[in-house]
This record gives C-alpha cells, sequence and structure tokens, in this order.
C-alpha cells in the first residue's frame, strides 16, 4: 500500500483547505481510512476517520463541525475538508489505513508521507 497524501499549504485563520490522499493500487475500500496530525513538539494525533463499507465518519472534538472526511472509492481517494482553521490546526497532515478501526495510530499499518498545513493568525 503506497500513499500519497497532497494539498496542504500556507492559509489564513477562517480560511480553507482541502487534503487529498491517493493510493496506486489495491483499492482502498478494504480499509479503514483516517488522517492524523503532529504539530512540531507534540505526539500525532487524531483528526478523523472513515469507515470502510459504511463510510461512518469519526471525528476528534478538536475538529468537528469544521473538518469533513470524505472518499472517492473509484477514484482510490480520501479527503479532509479543513474549513474555519485556526492556528492551532497547523501541523503536518498524514493519510493513513488499517483493516482495524481504531484511532489510535499505534496501530495503523500504513501512511503516506504527510503534508504540511500552516495556519496564520
Amino acid at each position: 500500500v503506497q500513499l500519497q497524501a497532497s494539498g496542504g499549504g500556507l492559509v489564513q485563520a477562517g480560511g480553507s483547505l482541502r487534503l487529498s490522499c491517493t493510493h496506486a493500487g489495491r483499492t482502498l475500500s478494504s480499509y479503514h481510512k483516517a488522517w492524523f496530525r503532529q504539530a512540531p513538539g507534540k505526539d500525532r494525533e487524531f483528526v478523523a476517520r472513515i469507515s470502510r463499507g459504511t463510510g461512518a465518519a469519526f471525528y476528534a472534538d478538536s475538529v468537528k463541525e469544521r473538518f469533513t472526511i470524505s472518499r472517492d472509492i473509484r477514484a482510490n481517494r480520501v479527503y479532509l475538508q479543513m474549513n474555519n482553521l485556526k492556528p492551532e490546526d497547523t501541523a503536518v497532515y498524514y493519510c493513513a489505513v488499517d483493516m482495524e478501526a481504531t484511532t489510535d495510530h499505534s496501530k495503523f499499518s500504513y501512511w503516506g508521507q504527510g503534508t504540511l498545513v500552516t495556519v496564520s493568525s
């Protein structure tokens, strides 16, 4: 499984970005898909997950009602729409997939390389 994340950049507080994660090869439909982030000097933290099959979404409290995770099964892509961004959202964002439905980053088997999101105040 090879994942490629993109879409990061510099945005002012209150702005929006959409991250994309693509996978070349085996369909992502077999996996639960998630986004994590890691700010400088901090541990990697869960952001959002979308379940295989049902597509049910689950979010960290810090991003609820601002971020939306979605998928395009045909295109083998996962998205993270981020609205009303705050300076504390600044981090490297990673997509990850695994067969297990979890929010624990240590249990995810496959990771993209990360894309940097910087939110200025």
